[in-house]
């Protein structure tokens, strides 16, 4: 169980934080472009422990894990591996993940497995800042110019239908305090919350979008090119 579960939350920080590299240079504010790549940075770090943690049975490292498996091996959530698409989207996405993220974290800095107690309390400071970045946005979007409050909306109601998948199994009883800290932050918004929709889900079984391959190509590409290098 910690295995698997080291493996889904690596593997979602690994390429939730590939997506927000993607912003280097193009977020709308200097100020913006770098909580950004800073936000990336923590969950880069977060990944390399649970990876390292994920692989350690088998004798493998986060490096193996990330760059040598084919998509179909990744079991991040469909969420994190969704384009970024404009400011809007991006910051939907993340007030998205990091509101179940910083949950999730919290019940494992106080579970009975010290390595991942270890972990999960080390990243719920991070992530507390993540949702909290992300929370500010969304109100500052969504309470702001009309187009601004759009895009929110738009961005929102795109990204919504990977959710479910985000409390499937053990992570079920997550949802009602998920749902309560999301219509918050929507209300003070002024956003309505996106009216349900059959969830995607599958990321957590190895069946991706077809984002994920083109992702994967382009992180993967130099380890796979040259495997005996050393940085």
């Amino acid at each position: 169980m910690t295995t698997d579960l080291a493996m889904r939350l690596g593997d979602d920080a690994l390429i939730l934080s590939h997506r927000l590299s993607e912003w280097c240079g193009h977020a709308p504010t200097l100020e913006v472009d770098l909580a950004l790549a800073n936000i990336g940075l923590d969950l880069l770090g977060q990944a390399q422990f649970f990876l390292n943690l994920a692989g350690a049975a088998e004798g493998r490292d986060a490096d193996a894990l990330a760059y040598r498996r084919t998509e179909e091996a990744f079991c991040n959530c469909l969420l994190a591996e969704q384009p970024n698409g404009d400011f809007a989207r991006t910051i939907a996405r993340q007030f998205l993940f990091s509101a179940w993220q910083a949950l999730l974290l919290r019940d494992l800095a106080a579970g009975a497995d010290k390595d991942m107690a270890a972990i999960a309390a080390k990243a719920l400071k991070e992530v507390t800042y993540h949702a909290g970045f992300s929370a500010d946005w969304v109100i500052r979007l969504g309470d702001g110019t009309a187009e601004s409050h759009r895009r929110m909306a738009d961005g929102l109601e795109f990204l919504w239908r990977f959710t479910d998948e985000l409390f499937e199994g053990e992570f079920s009883a997550l949802r009602p305090e998920w749902d309560a800290r999301v219509n918050a932050v929507l209300a003070e918004a002024g956003l309505a919350r996106p009216q349900p929709v059959r969830g995607i889900t599958g990321g957590r079984q190895g069946r991706h979008s077809e984002h994920l391959g083109h992702l994967l190509a382009q992180m993967q590409y130099l380890p796979r090119a040259f495997p005996d290098a050393v940085w």
